[in-house]
C-alpha cells in the first residue's frame, strides 16, 4: 500500500507544479496585461490634459485678440473686417494707422491735386511702410465735415482717397494691388462740425495699414 501511495504522490506532483507553473504565467500575463492598460490610460489621460491645456491658451489668445479689435478706433475695425472678408490679409491684424487731418494733407478748392505739405507728409507714411519689410495691405479712407449734401461729401470724400492713392502708387511705387479706397463723406466725423476746429479735424484722410 505505501508503494502505491508513494507512487500516486510521485504521478500527481508534477501535474500539480504544472498547475501552479501554468496559475503562475496566468498571473503574470494578467498583471502585465493591466500594466499596459494602466499606461494606456495614463497616455489618454495626458493627450486629454494637453489638449485642455492647448484649449485655454487658445481662448486666451481670442480674447486677448478680441480685447485689442475694441481698442481699435472705428475705421481701423472697418477696415480690418473688410480686409478679411476680401481674404488679402495674412496675418489678420492692424500694423498701424494714421491719420492726415486737413493741416497736413490738404486740398486746395474744387481740386484733388495734393499740395507740396501734403505730399511731404505721405512721402514720410511712405517710408514707414516700406521700413516694415512686410507685405501689407493699405486702406484708404477719405473724410469730410458736414458742408454740402451727403452726396458731395460721399464724391469728395472719395475724389480726396483716390489722390492720396494714386500718388503712393506713382511717387512711392506701392503697388497698386495692395491699397483700396473707400469714402465716409461725413458720416463718421472725429470733432463736433459746429466749430471750424472741428470742422478741419473732420476734413481729414486715415491711411490704415494691415497684415
Amino acid at each position: 500500500m505505501r508503494s502505491i501511495s508513494k507512487l500516486l504522490t510521485i504521478a500527481v506532483l508534477p501535474a500539480a507544479l504544472a498547475a501552479c507553473a501554468t496559475s503562475s504565467s496566468v498571473d503574470q500575463k494578467i498583471a502585465a496585461a493591466q500594466a499596459e492598460q494602466g499606461k494606456k490610460i495614463d497616455s489618454i489621460a495626458g493627450q486629454v490634459e494637453d489638449l485642455q491645456t492647448h484649449q485655454k491658451q487658445t481662448d486666451a489668445n481670442l480674447a486677448a485678440t478680441n480685447v485689442k479689435i475694441d481698442q481699435l478706433s472705428q475705421e481701423a475695425q472697418d477696415a480690418l473686417k473688410r480686409a478679411q472678408e476680401a481674404g488679402v490679409l495674412a496675418k489678420g491684424k492692424v500694423v498701424f494707422q494714421q491719420t492726415f487731418t486737413d493741416d497736413r494733407v490738404k486740398f486746395k478748392t474744387d481740386s484733388y491735386n495734393l499740395t507740396k505739405d501734403s505730399q511731404a507728409a505721405l512721402d514720410e507714411f511712405a517710408s514707414k511702410v516700406k521700413a516694415l519689410n512686410e507685405p501689407v495691405w493699405i486702406e484708404i479712407q477719405g473724410h469730410t465735415d458736414d458742408t454740402g449734401s451727403a452726396k458731395t461729401n460721399d464724391d469728395l470724400g472719395q475724389r480726396r482717397a483716390d489722390a492720396v492713392r494714386r500718388y503712393l502708387s506713382r511717387q512711392a511705387n506701392i503697388p497698386l494691388s495692395r491699397m483700396s479706397t473707400i469714402s465716409y463723406g461725413d458720416t463718421l466725423p472725429a470733432a463736433s462740425n459746429k466749430t471750424r476746429k472741428g470742422r478741419a479735424e473732420n476734413r481729414r484722410v486715415v491711411l490704415v495699414v494691415l497684415e
